[in-house]
């Protein structure tokens, strides 16, 4: 039986579906200090998808790639919870600010560096940024087929994939050669939970600069444990052109960012008639409200 080699893209975010009027700063930017950073929503499910497919196709290995500052070592952990078997941190000064365009390039180049795959999958967007736009952008970089708005993995063969897309009007179903890049929806099935067992081998996983800054001794009890050793990656670990990284590589530039927190002021409370209902949608659309 065919074992898959399976990149889970994911990123760690700002919680951004409970923002309140705190959540930006003056000069435009996110206030990440009083938003709860997050593994993205869209991205656990593609990690669910990663993992039916270790399930029906035992010896199957997942990686998880993310980028962002160390603290995203975070989120690695929280895919070994579930099931994924390695991650890779890609973190450096040089990528901060970067752009969709800066954030692909970074992460196409890391994804050549691990040399062989058969699947990628991501969500389809960062609720952060809701671009929607890395994970094409990375396959493109590869020069792979991709998949967008997935919901289902339907069948899969050595060197061919079968997908269930949910598009705005309706649902179609494509076949794909691998390797592929597969962008998932949040209309497929959420993530399992967390593994008890699991939870208790990796909880303590980190990297080695992480461990560097505790009080414990990290080379002594990285050579005992080391699936507690997640990989980080810098741009010296990778083969890329500086010059296409951080801010410098992003040619996108927000020249304002306005705050805007939506208030109720008034509520009405209608009993369960008919009458009431119809009073209401009256008034809605005769001060043009609805319609």
């Amino acid at each position: 039986m065919k074992e898959f080699q399976i990149i889970v893209l994911a990123k760690q975010v700002p919680d951004t579906r409970n923002v309140g009027k705190d959540a930006m700063k003056a000069d435009g930017t996110v206030n990440r200090s009083v938003l709860p950073a997050i593994f993205n929503p869209e991205d656990l499910h593609a990690l669910e998808q990663a993992l039916r497919i270790k399930d029906k196709f035992p010896g199957s290995t997942i990686t998880l790639l993310t980028m962002g500052p160390v603290r995203a070592v975070e989120i690695l952990r929280e895919g070994f919870y579930r099931g994924a078997d390695d991650g890779i941190l890609l973190t450096d000064r040089a990528f901060a600010g970067s752009d969709t365009l800066a954030t692909s390039y970074a992460l196409s180049c890391a994804i050549r560096k691990m040399k062989t795959f058969d699947i990628i999958v991501c969500g389809r967007q960062a609720i952060d940024g809701d671009t929607a736009q890395v994970g094409p952008q990375v396959a493109e970089k590869l020069g792979i087929p991709q998949i967008t708005y997935a919901e289902e993995i339907i069948s899969l063969t050595k060197d061919k994939i079968q997908v269930k897309r949910r598009l705005e009007r309706g649902i179609e179903v494509v076949e794909s050669p691998l390797p592929i890049l597969i962008t998932v929806n949040s209309s497929a099935p959420h993530c399992r939970p967390r593994h008890a067992k699991r939870l208790m081998k990796y909880k303590h996983a980190s990297t080695l600069s992480k461990s560097q800054d505790s009080d414990e001794d990290y080379i002594s009890a990285g050579d005992s444990k080391k699936h507690l050793t997640i990989k980080e990656w810098g741009v010296n670990d990778i083969e890329c052109d500086p010059l296409q990284l951080g801010i410098g590589g992003s040619p996108t530039k927000v020249k304002k960012v306005d705050n805007i927190v939506f208030q109720s002021k008034e509520s009405r409370v209608l009993e369960d008639f008919d009458d009431e209902i119809n009073v209401l949608m009256n008034e809605l659309i005769t001060s043009h409200i609805i319609g």
